[in-house]
């Protein structure tokens, strides 16, 4: 049986239902996050995310090999939300609820993963490097291709595709720019939208 650095018997990971498996996984990704964010990508060792965990090394393999797997994971994380989202709205009518919906979700999910992205680009030359790497700039253009699909329609005029384009760009830098200057994040997801939403109706829709 596995110990922990406090010596306490760890019950093995391998025995974990499969919340515990998801619990552990997510856990090990705020904490590499963190350290990522602190002391950068490439100063950052498996050792330290571990001993930061209070695990050993062998519980910290079981979910994850090396850290490039750890931003590996993150990032599929992040595309899987986007996934769910462009699967929901395909299914909806096309609608300005559906679109403002559409928009309120995706606010969402960049909320969520403030952290993430921004560690990602504080890390930026390290993490741009790794192998991982190479198609993800295809992979979130394709997505985002669809999300502007969702929220225009597919033949619709090249303005009104900028302005989706505009309103789904302007709520990642909005969001990471204010993030951590606005107390409230409800307030600045609520304006955010707000804006996002104007942008890509025209100002015909409020959400």
């Amino acid at each position: 049986m596995n110990e922990t650095r406090r010596g306490q018997p760890e019950v093995p990971v391998a025995h974990h239902d499969a919340r515990g498996r998801s619990d552990t996984r997510a856990r090990i990704q705020e904490v590499a996050v963190a350290l990522f964010a602190e002391q950068g990508y490439e100063k950052t060792s498996l050792r330290e995310i571990a001993e930061r965990l209070d695990v050993t090394k062998a519980a910290l393999y079981y979910h994850f090999k090396s850290k490039e797997d750890i931003v590996r994971s993150l990032v599929e994380d992040y595309f899987g939300q986007v996934d769910a989202l462009i699967t929901w709205a395909r299914a909806q009518p096309a609608t300005a609820a559906t679109r403002g919906e559409i928009l309120r979700r995706y606010v969402g999910i960049v909320a969520e993963g403030d952290e993430v992205f921004r560690m990602l680009h504080q890390n930026q030359a390290a993490v741009t490097s790794l192998a991982a790497a190479k198609n993800r700039g295809e992979l979130f253009r394709e997505r985002m291709s669809s999300l502007i699909g969702l929220l225009t329609g597919p033949a619709a005029p090249l303005e009104e595709r900028l302005r989706a384009a505009m309103a789904l760009g302007g709520v990642s830098v909005g969001w990471m720019f204010f993030a951590d200057q606005v107390p409230d994040r409800a307030e600045l997801c609520a304006a955010v939208l707000s804006i996002a939403t104007d942008i890509a109706e025209g100002g015909t829709l409020r959400v």
